[in-house]
């Protein structure tokens, strides 16, 4: 990898020595299988296959908070996809998801099955499936989605951008650490002063904004992600610490962010999630 003063790129790039760091083997520039491998079905109505990453405790929180409102359709069966390991170029897999990103969702409960992906697709089709966490009211349903979509289009610039070139980019380069650092600093802003007048981001009701924007921001602040607290000053961010922690008290959220991770006897975790006992 050579630095930016020395590096020319050619006219036409190709997909030879390049270096992802520890992404390496997962990444590359075309799509499809790369195996043959059925997808496990459990005995659920919604069968997801996730990893506890940001993205895909977006979705474990959220069937949690269903089932804790007493919605007995969203139980789930949680399948591990090991992303390390390539489990997301399997047959079965792109099947429900041609772009090979976790999570995936197939309904079972539809006639044919229904298989959602993207996070943020899910995320909607769970909430209007039960008609719950989204908000009824057309101005309410404005400001919810405006945040949600604030997300959508916010955290790769935390996950994709600053984390990759702050914490595993092969070699580190002041520019673009300076150029995401700075970014994510702005989106921290955005937040804290929206929250330094609401109690949740779209106002007074928890809603799937807060779980879609917590996944990424709440997991910087509570975990330290990246081990970039001090670098970006996170504890000046005081609203956003409030938001973060209330949230991770809620017991939907400490359920839901145990799933499809390695075990840890810290936190409980869980590999896989196929009953609520799993869980208690």
């Amino acid at each position: 990898m050579s630095d930016s003063s020395t590096y020319v790129p050619p006219k036409v790039w190709k997909w030879e020595n390049q270096s992802g760091g520890k992404f390496t083997n997962i990444n590359r520039p075309i799509s499809g299988s790369t195996h043959e491998k059925e997808l496990p079905i459990g005995k659920h109505p919604l069968q997801l296959y996730s990893l506890g990453t940001p993205n895909g405790i977006k979705i474990t929180v959220l069937l949690e908070e269903l089932l804790a409102l007493g919605h007995e359709g969203a139980e789930y069966d949680a399948f591990l996809i090991n992303i390390g390991e390539g489990a997301q170029f399997g047959s079965g897999f792109v099947e429900i998801n041609p772009n090979s990103k976790i999570p995936a969702l197939l309904d079972m409960s539809t006639k044919p099955s229904t298989r959602v992906f993207e996070s943020g697709a899910i995320m909607l089709y769970l909430a209007e499936k039960f008609g719950e966490l989204i908000p009824t009211d057309q101005s309410k349903k404005a400001e919810c989605m405006s945040w949600f979509f604030w997300g959508m289009g916010s955290s790769p610039y935390l996950g994709g951008g600053f984390g990759h070139f702050y914490a595993y980019a092969p070699e580190k380069f002041e520019y673009p650490i300076n150029r995401f650092a700075m970014e994510v600093k702005r989106q921290l802003d955005v937040l804290d002063k929206n929250l330094s007048k609401r109690q949740y981001l779209s106002g007074d009701e928890f809603n799937i904004a807060d779980i879609a924007v917590h996944s990424w921001y709440g997991t910087l602040i509570l975990r330290n992600a990246y081990n970039s607290a001090e670098f970006l000053d996170l504890a000046s961010y005081k609203n956003v610490v409030r938001w973060a922690e209330e949230i991770a008290e809620r017991p939907s959220y400490k359920r839901g962010s145990r799933v499809n991770r390695a075990p840890s006897p810290e936190d409980n975790a869980i590999v896989e999630r196929h009953d609520a006992s799993d869980l208690d």
